[in-house]
Parts: C-alpha cells; structure tokens; sequence
C-alpha cells in the first residue's frame, strides 16, 4: 500500500490565492503522475489560511480532481469550517468528525483531531485517546498509520517545538503498548523531519506553501512493505499545475 503525505497547503481566496493554490495544484500534479499511483493521500492539517468560505472553496476545487481517496486532517488554522465544508463527503470519510478512521486491507488509517481551538499548540485529550487505543486494537494484526497535525516529538526548531502537541507521551504509551503502528504523520513544522517515537516513527510532511528554507514543494511517499514501511520524498515545485 502507498499513501501519499502532503501537508499544510494553508491556502487563500481572491486576490491572495495564487501562490498557495499554485504550490498544492504543482504537488497534485506530481501525485497524479506517479506510476502506480498511490491508494490514498493524507493532508496533514493547515489546509487553509483563516478558515475563510472562499479558502474552502479553493480547495474543494483542486481535491475534487483526485480520483482515488483523499483524507483531510484538521490543523490550527483550518477551524470548523471545516467539518461544515467537508461533513458528510470523502474527505472525511462520509463522516462529520474530525476524528476518524478508514479500515484499508493493508493498514488502518486513523485521523485524529490534535488542535485546540483559538491556540496554536495541540491536545488529543483522553476521550480521543482511549478511541484511538481502541481501534489499534480493532486489527491488532493489521498496521496503522496514525495522523495528526500536531507532531508529538521535538524537532530541534525552537518556534514549532513551543507549540507541538501536549499530552504526547500519552499517545506514546498507547502506540508502545499496541505495536502496530507503523508511521505517525504530522505536519505544523513546514520542512520533512522524520524522529523516532514510541517504537515507531513520526513522518513531519513539508508544507506545500511557506516553506521555513529554500527548496523545492515535495510530498511524501510512504509505503508498506512486507518488511515494514519506507518512506521517500518526492519533490514537486518543478511540475506544471493540473
């Protein structure tokens, strides 16, 4: 199984949108040119600006064009617009919770909602927790890929480490006890980190806009394997718009 890992995308509307809505078009482009193609993207949190209705729409526009599944994670910037745009389609699963998962063959997908509304740093909380513990346990056998915007490991940058997500080792004791967790996707950070955690690794996607250093759009590939998962960054800011 590949799932592509693209994250904070943080798109505007009007005279604004060009840019942002630019990067994400280059980065689906890539994604759609990849041979195979992956069997799901994961947008990992900040997926707009200011939660406004025109970002949305923005969005609405470039995702509808993917033909395989796309699942959309909850950051803090994107409020709960969110759930009123996205409620009842695809990108959340058909659901109206930002807290979800997706039974694959191959892995178990789990969405968690980390923000914490009108602040920066991230919670899951101990209802989200026990759901989460829960469904590992749901497919004990089966891998799964947990993803949330917030990273639950420090990265060595001072500004995104001040707002990562605080009940971290929580999540931690849930996946060490579990063990079959084979990635962690986050964004927040805008640059790819990968940092060991829990016995598994937490994959940080770049942003697709608002890079934190100079370089090329890249998503990531993460992919299953008999052996495990591997991991591969693909870079994007050299390809056309879709």
């Amino acid at each position: 199984m590949m799932i592509a890992h693209l994250s904070d995308s943080q798109l505007l509307a009007g005279a604004l949108a060009g840019e942002p809505a630019t990067a994400l078009n280059r980065a689906f482009g890539r994604l759609l040119a990849l041979e195979p193609p992956p069997d799901c993207v994961v947008i990992t949190g900040d997926l707009v600006e200011t939660a406004g209705p025109g970002e949305y729409a923005v969005l609405r526009d470039i995702l509808d064009r993917c033909p395989f599944p796309v699942h959309v994670v909850g950051g803090n910037h994107d409020g709960e617009r969110l759930v009123d745009e996205h409620g009842g389609t695809r990108y959340l699963a058909g659901g109206t919770c930002l807290a979800y998962a997706v039974d694959y063959p191959e892995a178990t997908v789990i969405v968690a909602d980390s923000p914490i509304p009108g602040r920066p740093e991230g919670r899951l909380g101990a209802g989200q927790l026990r759901w989460i513990d829960e469904t590992l346990g749901r497919r004990p056998d089966v891998p799964a890929i947990i993803c949330l915007h917030h990273p639950p490991v420090t990265v060595g940058i001072p500004f995104p480490d001040g707002m990562g997500l605080l009940d971290a080792a929580e999540l931690g004791e849930v996946i060490a006890r579990r063990g079959n967790v084979a990635r962690v996707l986050a964004g927040h950070v805008h640059p790819d980190v990968a940092v060991p955690f829990a016995g598994t690794l937490v994959s940080i996607a770049s942003a697709t806009y608002r890079q934190s250093a100079p370089g090329p759009t890249s998503f990531l590939l993460h992919v299953l394997t008999g052996d495990g998962c591997a991991t591969h960054a693909v870079p994007a800011g050299d390809v056309f718009a879709y």
